[in-house]
């Protein structure tokens, strides 16, 4: 067992305890309406606003006979280097447009980027691969219609699609210039490393990371999918600089570390971060954790970096 109690220091704990109030730790075991309803007054009660300068227009990508929502955010004084497309977290069974909202608000303000925030579908009533497939679709809109270089980003199950993206458009004619995964979950060995470690972190359980890729998958065995979990890919080469940042007290945390080492043994450039101390979902705890405000400072300059084709690390 991880010594939480010296691990994580008294701000962490102390956003800790006010999402249990929201979101108690048990609630994967609720209906899946009632789980939502749950996370969306968790996320209405983190929510933040909008810095001065931010704009954001709801609209929708025609795919396929089905409209995906999305939410693009602009500064008044925007940088067209690049643009930043977003997945949200959420299990692939929680979240929307609304529940990153502000982060997404403030990544436009802090890079000067668009950002562009993906409604994808969410499981049980569409499994994989419809999240991925949506994905996909938004990719190659935003690459077409904004015409400037694209980073991919998203936290945990966002890290995973904007990591699957990576992987399936690395070789394409509108090719990402980075990505920029937060706390991603992706597929990892789950007898080992973190998975063992941290199995019973708060925010996110081990038990948590299968009951939402059970959803997912929907019985099906899809864990050699590479769509479904980036790490399965037999091939880790012309992926784009990546950047890792993850969680220490998270059963996640190794998906990073090993995604990182995949894409180095390949000739590719990647960095991994484990931020100290920290939980999953701690983008919440952007303005009342230290150590999250720090960590949210690193995923910006990230992102700000790979758009203008630096490399920060």
């Amino acid at each position: 067992m991880a010594a939480y109690d010296k691990l994580i220091d008294a701000e962490t704990r102390a956003f800790i305890e006010r999402t249990n109030r929201f979101y108690p730790p048990d609630t994967i075991d609720y209906g899946i309406a009632e789980q939502r309803a749950i996370y969306d007054r968790m996320c209405r009660a983190f929510f933040t606003g909008y810095p001065d300068g931010v704009s954001a227009e709801t609209t929708g990508i025609e795919a396929e006979g089905r409209t995906i929502p999305v939410r693009i955010y602009d500064r008044s004084e925007p940088d067209d280097a690049a643009v930043v497309l977003y997945f949200h977290g959420g299990g692939f069974i929680l979240g929307g447009l609304e529940s990153h909202d502000d982060v997404c608000a403030e990544l436009c303000e802090r890079t000067g980027y668009s950002v562009v925030s993906v409604d994808y579908r969410l499981s049980p009533e569409y499994v994989h691969p419809a999240a991925f497939e949506d994905a996909m679709a938004a990719f190659g809109r935003v690459s077409a219609r904004f015409d400037r270089p694209v980073v991919l980003a998203g936290d945990s199950a966002g890290g995973n699609l904007a990591a699957a993206v990576a992987h399936a458009s690395r070789r394409g004619p509108s090719r990402p210039v980075g990505q920029v995964l937060i706390y991603p979950g992706l597929g990892g060995d789950p007898t080992q490393g973190s998975y063992v470690g941290h199995a019973d972190a708060p925010m996110l359980s081990a038990r948590d990371v299968a009951f939402y890729s059970r959803k997912r998958a929907a019985g099906r065995d899809v864990s050699a999918d590479p769509s479904f979990a980036p790490l399965a890919d037999s091939d880790f080469s012309d992926l784009p600089p990546t950047v890792s940042i993850t969680a220490q007290c998270d059963p996640l945390s190794s998906d990073g570390e090993s995604y990182r080492d995949r894409i180095l043994a390949a000739g590719g450039k990647a960095a991994w971060l484990e931020e100290a101390g920290l939980v999953h979902g701690y983008l919440r705890a952007r303005h009342s954790v230290t150590r999250a405000k720090e960590s949210f400072g690193r995923i910006v300059e990230a992102v700000r970096a790979l758009g203008k084709g630096e490399w920060p690390y």
